[in-house]
């Protein structure tokens, strides 16, 4: 299904019948991707006295509970709301979800004990390229991202520096394959939550990072049309489901 997308005063042919989803699904088990020292999200048939919401335990339906954590349990997009005191809904701030997008892979360098995205790194990556949507994958790209316990791990993430860098070549949704743009334990530094913000000063409201989403091998780097669907939770995250389109010519 062809389908023409005007952004921005340019037109871009896609086919809507070819996505390229990028989000990690959420499961109601230990093998579930985790963060933040949570226990795994939790699907389990409601109880009500003698019902139980499951048709092979005899109901009409099957009629779930769900517990998660939106930051913590798979692909995630969040606004400023995350690390504000006012409260700041995603839901009320994303109101555009088709974008211009640039699908970059980087290497993480080591610096000192920690693996981290360098202001460098992303200039040899993006070039003179300015986009309004950047998708990050990081490298090595094994696929137990999707199932990955990452609490004390201390992953990669990026420097300050990077955000800085970023923000100057217009970037205001960051799609990243990582648990945080920030340190695991910064404590409660925040600094590149706070840069991409603008934390200090004027809010930028309307600007988004998705975690924890996954891009695999197969999805060449390059530019693309992102659509960002997120469900409507009025919080400061919401479970999401990036997904890519290959722009034709």
């Amino acid at each position: 299904m062809k389908a023409e997308i005007e952004y921005e005063n340019q037109k871009f042919n896609i086919d809507l019948a070819q996505p390229l989803d990028i989000s990690i699904p959420l499961r109601g088990n230990a093998q579930n991707v985790n963060a933040w020292y949570v226990s795994h999200p939790k699907i389990e048939p409601h109880r009500d006295g003698d019902f139980v919401g499951k048709v092979a335990k005899g109901a009409s339906v099957n009629f779930n509970d769900i517990w998660f954590n939106p930051h913590a349990h798979g692909t995630h997009t969040e606004c400023v709301g995350h690390i504000t005191e006012e409260f700041y809904s995603v839901n009320q701030h994303l109101n555009q979800y088709f974008f211009l997008a640039a699908l970059i892979t980087v290497v993480p360098e080591l610096q000192d004990d920690d693996w981290v995205i360098s202001k460098h790194i992303l200039e040899v990556a993006l070039k003179s390229e300015i986009v309004k949507a950047l998708v990050i994958r990081t490298s090595p790209n094994e696929r137990t991202k999707l199932t990955k316990q990452y609490s004390h791990s201390n992953p990669p993430y990026l420097l300050e520096e990077a955000i800085i860098f970023l923000l100057e070549k217009g970037v205001e949704h960051l799609l990243v394959d990582l648990p945080s743009v920030d340190k695991e334990k910064d404590e409660g530094a925040l600094s590149g939550h706070k840069a991409f913000w603008n934390y200090h000063g004027t809010l930028r409201k309307q600007a988004t990072i998705t975690e924890f989403i996954y891009v695999p091998d197969a999805i060449e780097d390059g530019r693309y049309i992102l659509n960002l669907q997120m469900a409507p939770f009025e919080n400061d995250a919401s479970p999401s489901r990036p997904v890519l389109y290959k722009i034709d010519g």
